[in-house]
């Protein structure tokens, strides 16, 4: 039996390697979260365009390895750390018909945006980013499918064109949606399924919903981790589903049927939901995945040409918005339907 060891030496010097890209990733995500703090702005789209705006460091030198090792691993490790925050007691706790409605909405809106995608111009690759982005849970459900999706020289240009439209449509959303619920008279329950059910990002639903009441809050969150809880079996039937028609169909790399991050994603899940988690253990992970998350969308957005994204066209863009309209749509029906 081999029994492979890990070289000091080697260690040593991947580290020095890929130190001066990480650290620049590291510093554009600071800095984001500073403006974010002070002029009341999503941090994930202050990172993403920050990014871009130093955008040169990704095409020579020696930031070009730690760039792509944030931009790639850092994102997997922040999406798998996601997983603290699903129990299966945050899942029954909204009760069955709750629980089949956003389960409902989330599918339905995947399959809503393949149907439609051909409509605007779009293949099945950006159908699924797009679909998936606001079916679930925003610029962290594109970021988690795009590390599935097989990869050639339009991958990173359709992600950060995914993640600045749904962060976008959030923001417009925490605004509106609000108003929206108040103007159709929806309970604290209805108006936190609503704004839970239907807005991209967490942080927009947290400030959407307690905007209205604490209680409506409460229920906003908790729909939005049960969307967050489907980007497991989303991204693992996605991923066989793409291995199985690889040789024919697809060009580039096939992932694998269950990816790592995915594992972790589960494991933590599994954990918090058999074990007692401190609250505090829960919080320091919850922020670590946040704050890899903004690291490896500064590092996407460094790798980016923003000449490339901008010609992705209007037809992309009337894509995410129709996706949009449709969940809250179909959202808005079931809840009326249920009570």
């Amino acid at each position: 039996m081999a029994v492979v060891s890990l070289d000091p030496t080697q260690i040593k010097t991947r580290a020095s390697v890929l130190f001066p890209g990480v650290v620049v990733a590291v510093l554009v995500a600071v800095s984001a979260q500073f403006l974010a703090e002070h002029y009341a702005t999503p941090a994930m789209l202050m990172a993403l365009l920050l990014g871009i705006a130093v955008s040169f460091l990704s095409e020579e030198g020696r930031a070009v390895e730690g760039i792509s090792f944030a931009a790639k691993t850092i994102l997997r490790l922040g999406v798998a750390l996601l997983g603290i925050r699903i129990s299966a007691s945050m899942l029954t706790g909204l009760g069955w018909e709750l629980l089949v409605l956003v389960i409902g909405c989330v599918v339905l809106t995947i399959g809503f945006g393949f149907a439609v995608a051909r409509l605007f111009g779009s293949k099945w690759r950006f159908a699924f980013l797009t679909s998936g982005s606001v079916a679930i849970c925003g610029a962290s459900a594109a970021m988690a499918i795009s590390a599935i999706l097989p990869q050639d020289k339009r991958s990173e240009e359709r992600l950060i064109f995914t993640v600045v439209g749904v962060t976008l449509l959030s923001t417009i959303a925490m605004i509106a949606y609000p108003i929206l619920v108040r103007a159709l008279n929806l309970s604290e329950l209805e108006g936190g399924v609503f704004l839970g059910g239907t807005i991209h990002d967490v942080a927009q639903v947290v400030g959407a919903g307690f905007s209205i009441s604490e209680a409506t809050g409460d229920t906003a969150t908790l729909v939005k981790l049960i969307r967050v809880a489907m980007l497991a079996p989303v991204v693992v039937i996605a991923a066989i589903l793409i291995r199985s028609f690889a040789k024919s169909d697809i060009s580039g790399d096939r992932p694998p049927i269950l990816p790592g991050f995915v594992i972790g994603f589960l494991a933590l899940a599994a954990i918090s939901s058999l074990v007692p988690v401190p609250q505090l253990m829960t919080d320091v992970i919850s922020q670590a995945s946040r704050w890899f998350l903004l690291i490896a969308i500064a590092a996407v957005g460094m790798k980016t040409n923003l000449k490339q994204v901008l010609s992705v066209g209007p037809a992309a863009i009337a894509l995410i918005v129709v996706e949009t309209i449709f969940i809250a749509v179909l959202m808005l029906a079931g809840i009326m339907f249920l009570t």
